[in-house]
């Protein structure tokens, strides 16, 4: 298999979770999973933020009052990707503890999710397109040495 190139961006948004999470996202392992879910070359940002900055920026982007998990900014997809990936660090670590998943593991997959939206994949189109995507991101997972991520 061969990875693509990937210019990463990696910043923390203060917060009192940061510096956890910072241990956690180092750049050699944000970039492997950006890389093994990339199809073409990409410039990529990935920003961890707090519960504010994630409802803010979900709530201006797309007039949702929450904060969510991943958001997805993507500004071109050929001939190179460039986006930008928020994730909202209360919100994952919530939700990895509701999933019985490590941390770890759950970033690893909304990194992948956030990487395949920005080349174009939708899971909101149709039952068709989300089973397509969620089979394609189980195969990612699995070439990563993770477990399935939407196994209940």
């Amino acid at each position: 298999m061969s990875l693509n190139q990937l210019q990463l961006s990696l910043q923390f948004g203060r917060s009192a979770e940061a510096s956890a999470h910072r241990e956690l996202l180092t750049r050699p392992r944000v970039t492997r999973w950006i890389r093994h879910a990339l199809a073409v070359d990409a410039e990529i940002t990935v920003r961890i933020v707090d519960a504010e900055e994630g409802h803010q920026l979900n709530l201006e982007y797309r007039k949702k009052d929450y904060a969510t998990n991943v958001l997805t900014f993507d500004y071109q997809q050929e001939p190179t990707v460039m986006a930008d990936l928020v994730l909202c660090a209360p919100v994952v670590e919530r939700e990895a503890k509701e999933q019985n998943k490590t941390l770890e593991e759950h970033y690893a997959h909304l990194l992948v999710h956030g990487t395949l939206h920005a080349q174009g994949w939708d899971h909101e189109t149709s039952e068709e397109d989300a089973d397509e995507m969620e089979a394609y991101e189980t195969d990612i997972m699995k070439e990563l040495g993770y477990e399935d991520p939407y196994a209940k």
